[in-house]
């Protein structure tokens, strides 16, 4: 496996570390537990943000470490630390072991299958120069102000990261991966008298920066930004009260993932604080909703070869034709709960201990046509992109602001308004789901999901959706 090799060099001949010693460190730490890893990382990551004409800041960080993780029932002893020592790791082995002393647990069987790599190796930091990152930026920041005479800022950035691991097990079991992950974000501010709007637009992916800075498609990203700030500029206040929501493809399926996506990974359900838990097999979702995690699709944001924990990524089913069929799981919890490992065990570095996350979620695709979903409605919303949003795992409620929405009267798109918020219940909305449009779309590839304190790279998507009743809070009464 060249991920293997590749990393042997980051973790043992660069370091010192004598490899045989160490995994004798880690077969004594995780003697008598249920389950465990050493974890080792080393990583690079780059941040260049341009504003008000100019490159405002630019960061650059390498980190290495490890962390050593023991299972024992419920329980979990951690230890990590930024020394890539045998002694350092020896130190977490006797930290670790007081979860299981006197325990006596049966090491868990290793991760079973391998997936075909789903992106390259390749650094993105240092494949392109930084002069040439710099350019990129001014580029998008010149042509966005050339575009249209109200735009009065424009805010561009670049993020890259290029991530190695190692997973050493108690039984001598060892796999890696490399990670490289890049990001462009463009936001516009535009401006009429007093009034200000702002249009933005994000892409990425598991990739180099070749698709920005080589192919010029960053053009399009200007453009989308811009549009989206002047529709705001000439938007209406929002009205308030319930009524039918469509949402459009793509990125709306942020409200999924934080809505639905949450409340099935596996620690909510095993803790029964999910609303979801107990019901497997039982409907919780209008006929024809279905919905997928999937880890496997190459060059996604949210992709994974491998999770943290050393299991292949899958393609999940979560709901099938709104049925509930699984849970996203890790090891840990899959184990207590008499399931398998689903390939969703994910930690946010080397300092933090693995827990069930998403990959890649998304609603699959119906059968309508879009302008035929938009033409049944009588009186509503149409939400095409949003901004943040909360959820209660427990309840399943929760709020959501649009960047973008549009009144819907007699069947036609009417004028666009500003300040509706979408409130509501995430299992009570898959009920009152009614139509399903054929055009499933993914995100550009920016989502981070936030968990415990923990951020992990994500994807989205959906086709556009019809739900009949929602209650929208709004400016206007």
């Amino acid at each position: 496996m060249a991920d293997l090799s590749k990393t042997d060099e980051l973790f043992f001949s660069r370091t010192g570390l004598d490899r045989s010693r160490v995994e004798s460190s880690v077969a004594d730490a995780l003697k008598g537990a249920d389950d465990g890893e050493l974890f080792l990382e080393y990583s690079q990551s780059e941040a260049l943000a341009f504003d008000d004409g100019r490159l405002k800041s630019a960061s650059y960080d390498t980190t290495q470490g490890f962390g050593l993780r023991a299972i024992a029932g419920e329980r979990a002893g951690y230890a990590h630390a930024s020394e890539l020592s045998e002694a350092a790791i020896k130190r977490a082995g006797e930290t670790v072991k007081t979860v299981h002393r006197g325990y006596g647990g049966t090491m868990a069987l290793p991760p079973q299958g391998t997936n075909r790599s789903l992106y390259g190796d390749t650094n993105p930091l240092i494949e392109v120069p930084f002069e040439e990152k710099v350019k990129l930026l001014a580029e998008i920041d010149a042509y966005a102000r050339a575009k249209d005479p109200r735009v009065r800022q424009v805010m561009a950035s670049l993020t890259g990261s290029w991530q190695a691991v190692q997973i050493i097990r108690g039984d001598g079991q060892r796999l890696a991966d490399i990670r490289p992950l890049v990001r462009l974000n463009i936001a516009v501010v535009v401006g009429e008298g007093e009034r200000m709007e702002t249009g933005s637009f994000g892409t990425g992916g598991r990739e180099a920066y070749g698709r920005f800075i080589r192919e010029q498609n960053w053009q399009e990203g200007v453009d989308e930004a811009l549009r989206q700030a002047l529709v705001n500029l000439g938007s209406v206040s929002a009205p308030a009260g319930e009524m039918e929501v469509v949402l459009g493809p793509g990125w709306p399926g942020v409200m999924l993932h934080e809505a639905v996506g949450h409340g099935l990974e596996g620690d909510f359900n095993r803790k029964k604080t999910s609303t979801f838990a107990g019901l497997l097999g039982q409907r919780v979702a209008s006929p024809g909703v279905t919905i997928v995690d999937d880890g496997t699709i190459q060059d996604r944001r949210g992709s994974l070869t491998i999770d943290d924990e050393g299991t292949p990524s899958q393609y999940n089913v979560l709901i099938e034709d709104g049925i509930l069929k699984g849970y996203m799981q890790d090891r840990q919890n899959a184990r207590l709960m008499g399931m398998k490992p689903t390939g969703n065990g994910r930690r946010q570095s080397f300092a933090h201990i693995p827990m069930p996350r998403m990959t890649n979620t998304y609603m699959l695709a119906g059968k309508h046509d879009p302008k035929e979903i938009l033409a049944s409605v009588k009186k509503g919303l149409y939400a095409v992109n949003f901004g943040g949003g909360q959820v209660d795992i427990t309840s399943g409620k929760f709020v959501f602001s649009c960047t973008e929405a549009y009144l819907i009267e007699d069947g036609k798109v009417g004028p666009a308004v500003k300040g509706a918020t979408l409130i509501g219940n995430g299992p009570e909305s898959m009920r009152k789901v009614s139509m399903i449009g054929n055009d499933l779309k993914l995100d550009g590839g920016i989502g981070t999901c936030g968990k415990d304190g923990q951020g992990v790279p994500v994807g989205v998507g959906q086709p556009t959706l019809k739900i009949d009743a929602m209650t929208v809070g709004g400016t206007a009464h």
